[in-house]
């Protein structure tokens, strides 16, 4: 491994039984299962480890009927990253799956865009249908962690690492970034929810929870490019994900996929 080519993980940590016409704009003709995974990820270099998002609370995931299989800690202890020695993490979006366990990670500092902070904590939490997917104790216990110090703020695309950069992907919210890694197969996108399922992008269906279908579409365009193979991009909630990629070691099988590989 060089310098700027990292190991990277998808970490599952949470799951919901759901149905087909729950995912797009419009809905879908079949009534059909269509589960969604929760994860965490992480990118591990010679020059330190970037954990992307912090999932959400056992009591947040139990309040929304989501089922919480593992805490965030435990998922990375499990690939060999203590939470407490982190000190970078890339929070994507500020929706309550992806920085609900931020006080799991006391040393670290927190990547996020400028239009994320802003969209939180502006006009747009007025609207009911817009403000659902936050919990606003955690939006607020960010907002202390800036006085702390402790947020890093983007405006836009931003190298962090060598190997290692956030890209402004907006749609699902206004200020969803993307982070592309460096790996031995390639450059990879950790997509978060610029697309939740492959289908999303590979069939032009936007995802139902939008704060702007033209540009959740225009962002699905622009992933593709940022990978170095559209077979590299990496949805958000797909459990596709753990059947694509080998598993970080057998016993993790279900648990923690190798996204430096080539998916089958």
């Amino acid at each position: 491994m060089s310098d700027a080519t990292y190991e990277v993980y998808a970490i599952k940590y949470g799951e919901r039984d759901a149905r087909r016409a729950e995912h797009f704009v419009g809905g879908d003709p079949h009534d059909a299962p269509m589960p969604m995974d929760y994860f965490v990820w992480a990118a591990v270099g010679p020059r330190g480890t970037w954990v992307i998002d912090t999932g959400f609370s056992r009591a947040d995931g139990e309040r929304r009927g989501r089922t919480y299989l593992r805490s965030v800690t435990d998922g990375l202890a499990a690939i060999g990253v203590d939470a407490a020695a982190v000190t970078d993490v890339v929070l994507t979006h500020l929706h309550y799956d992806h920085m609900g366990g931020v006080d799991e990670f006391p040393n670290a500092r927190f990547h996020l865009q400028d239009a994320e902070m802003a969209y939180a904590t502006g006009r747009h939490m007025a609207r009911r249908a817009l403000r659902h997917g936050f919990t606003p104790e955690q939006v607020a216990a960010l907002v202390l962690e800036v006085y702390k110090g402790r947020v890093a703020f983007h405006d836009g695309d931003d190298e962090l690492a060598p190997g290692l950069s956030v890209h402004h992907l907006p749609g699902h919210t206004l200020g969803l970034q993307s982070v592309r890694v460096a790996t031995r197969v390639g450059a990879i996108l950790v997509a978060s929810d610029a697309a939740h399922y492959y289908e999303n992008f590979t069939d032009g269906r936007p995802f139902i929870a939008v704060h702007d279908i033209g540009a959740m579409l225009d962002s699905h365009d622009r992933l593709r490019r940022l990978a170095d193979d559209e077979r590299f991009v990496v949805p958000g909630h797909d459990p596709l994900v753990l059947q694509r990629y080998p598993a970080a070691r057998p016993e993790l099988s279900g648990i923690a996929a190798r996204l430096d590989a080539e998916p089958s």
